[in-house]
């Protein structure tokens, strides 16, 4: 998932507390406490433009609600906006506890918790029909103390700027964490990709990669996909940007197509290293991968993969899900299977797959599992929700998937949560794997690309989980403190200037 983004359902987690604004085209009519949003949809007079009101009072305002449920929506959607903490709350609260541990002044927490450069840009697309329609782009530096800012750019009618700060912070402590010498970026598009052409698409690509040329490039900050994003995103992004330099520049993003400079194995790469976490946090508690049952949240580009490593892994993968809902068998499902059956359906969604139980997002994360990986979105695992989990163990697939509060909860009962800066960081280790081979200009085979990752993954889990024993934390805080302290010693050493 960005490095590690996970495949996300219609509502983020805080978008009524975070005031997030959904469908933030510059054109989009509306004002006052709420807004309305157009929703291109099909109909049974065909396609049409559909209305959705959705509440934009301020933080500290009573939180309101979306007025109208989504097409297709799974059931459980309105429980998704019963926590009342943004994603950017979540990561200060984080950083203010790793802190604690570590005794900061209050002068580097405040360094610590403040992005380094917030940019903001408008994207105007020239839409088929003529029509000109103006998107709202955003791109967040949160640190770079340690290398250049590194990141994914999404694609969503939902990003909003304090989940793009929060998952830039997140990215800090992942670089760190394992060690790569990046600091953390994060970037987005209010927009619903679904209702673009992919001639349309190319044009909102390039014309956001234009507006962010001032501050990427392979020394500055490197972008790589993220929800909604792939390759051929960062393949116009990359030609964009090498036409404005006048020479090609493959090391200006990753997750491009091998054929201009990506790496082996980028495309695995997340999902890969929650296996490799997940591995790990079984053989600390003495359990084989055949013996488990696992549920996955989330059937997209990590979480699909997770769920077919594992498969073939020997692991009895009994439920998966998306944004519509999910499917059970406590025999066990195929991946491959599942894949085929949206293939030669033409479904969106593994709901409908013939060889099991329907079941929600919601009663996915009740089932009676060993492992749950929650691969979809941020905020799934809430205060209202945590008591219902029954897997001893969580792999973050996704980034803040777990609320501070139901964080609590479960280390009180003494669930095993391999958290998101660690879990997820497969995807940024290839992605600099990547940027390491487009600089030298020599490429490593997908056997090489994976044995190194694994190393750096399996390195850094046990570092995360000997601090974790010797301070008698949890594996999040450990995580938290390590990267939150290398950053911090980063800034020390450095000095500041003037």
């Amino acid at each position: 998932m960005g490095e590690a983004a996970g495949d996300r359902p219609c509502v983020p987690w805080g978008i009524i507390a975070a005031g997030a604004l959904p469908g933030r085209g510059m054109n989009r009519p509306g004002s006052g406490p709420e807004r309305t949003s157009r929703r291109w949809q099909r109909g049974r007079r065909g396609r049409r433009w559909s209305t959705v009101k959705v509440d934009r009072r301020p933080v500290g305002a009573t939180p309101g609600i979306l007025d109208e449920r989504p097409a297709g929506a799974a059931p459980g959607y309105e429980e998704l906006l019963r926590e009342r903490t943004s994603a950017w709350n979540a990561a200060l609260a984080q950083l203010e506890a790793a802190a604690d541990v570590l005794g900061l002044d209050q002068g580097m927490r405040d360094l610590l918790a403040t992005p380094k450069r917030v940019l903001t840009v408008a994207v105007p697309v020239r839409r088929d029909d003529g029509r000109l329609e103006v998107f709202e782009g955003y791109r967040v530096h949160h640190n770079v103390t340690r290398g250049p800012a590194k990141g994914g750019i999404r694609y969503h009618p939902m990003v909003s700027l304090d989940e793009v700060k929060a998952l830039a912070m997140w990215m800090t402590w992942k670089c760190a964490v394992v060690g790569i010498p990046f600091g953390g970026a994060k970037g987005g598009v209010v927009v619903d990709p679904a209702t673009l052409s992919m001639v349309e698409l190319e044009r909102l690509t390039r014309r956001f990669a234009a507006e962010l040329l001032p501050i990427i490039g392979p020394e500055k900050d490197i972008p790589a996909p993220d929800v909604n994003t792939d390759d051929q995103i960062m393949a116009w992004f990359m030609d964009t940007y090498s036409v404005n330099q006048g020479y090609s520049v493959p090391g200006v993003v990753t997750g491009k197509p091998l054929a201009i400079g990506g790496s082996e194995g980028r495309g695995g790469a997340t999902s890969l290293g929650v296996m490799y976490s997940l591995f790990m946090a079984l053989k600390e508690r003495g359990r084989q991968p055949s013996e488990v049952s696992v549920a996955i949240q989330g059937f997209g580009k990590v979480g699909a993969g997770v769920a077919t490593f594992l498969h073939d892994a020997g692991c009895n993968v009994v439920a998966v899900s998306d944004v519509r809902g999910g499917v059970y068998n406590r025999r066990g499902l195929n991946p491959q299977a599942l894949g085929k059956h949206r293939r030669a359906t033409g479904s969106s969604t593994v709901a409908t797959f013939p060889g099991g139980d329907r079941i929600s997002n919601e009663e996915l994360l009740a089932l009676h599992v060993d492992v749950l990986i929650p691969a979809a979105l941020e905020g799934v695992i809430r205060a209202d929700n945590v008591d219902a989990v029954q897997a001893d163990v969580i792999v973050e697939g996704a980034n803040g998937p777990t609320t501070p509060a139901a964080d609590k909860v479960l280390d009180d009962r003494g669930c095993l949560v391999v958290p998101d800066v660690l879990a997820n960081a497969g995807g940024v280790t290839v992605s600099y794997f990547e940027w390491v081979q487009d600089i030298q200009a020599y490429f490593w085979s997908e056997d090489e690309v994976n044995h190194r990752m694994r190393q750096v993954m399996e390195r850094a889990y046990g570092q995360v989980a000997d601090l974790a024993e010797e301070r008698r934390l949890s594996m999040r805080q450990a995580a938290q403190v390590i990267g939150v302290g290398r950053v911090a010693e980063a800034h020390r050493t450095r000095g500041l200037f003037p």
